[in-house]
């Protein structure tokens, strides 16, 4: 008869998480929005590009386009989360004291949410006019 020794707790078992608890997730969403990253960037050029010698109103105009707005807004949200996810990774493989592991994981949240609601917001506040 073999043992069935295992290093996995009973919560893990039951919860079917290995050590790494989500890492699949993780390394999935990183891919996904790394490709929708790709699309995203060249949309973005195409705008800036499209934009080159306009003057402020144009831009405004521009980005008035529900269509371009809505481009904009996937390209600043999939930026934002990609970067937390890259620097999380980093910061797991790289900072061994755990306290200021979750110190940083945290403050690499709060600024992922804030570089991306600054940018959302002033491109809702350019798309409406303001």
């Amino acid at each position: 008869m073999l043992s069935k020794s295992s290093m996995r707790t009973p919560l893990a078992r039951v919860r079917g998480l290995g050590s790494a608890k989500s890492g699949t997730g993780h390394f999935w969403l990183q891919r996904v929005t790394a490709v929708a990253n790709v699309l995203l960037t060249i949309a973005f050029l195409l705008v800036v590009i499209s934009l080159i010698g306009k003057p402020y109103p144009a831009a405004v105009a521009t980005l008035a386009n529900p269509l371009v707005a809505i481009l904009m807004l996937l390209f600043v949200v999939s930026g934002a989360v990609h970067m937390r996810l890259g620097m999380q990774v980093i910061i797991e493989d790289y900072i061994h004291s755990e306290g200021l592991k979750i110190l940083a994981v945290m403050a690499n949240t709060f600024f992922a949410i804030a570089v991306g609601a600054a940018c959302a917001f002033a491109l809702l506040k350019l798309s409406f006019g303001g």
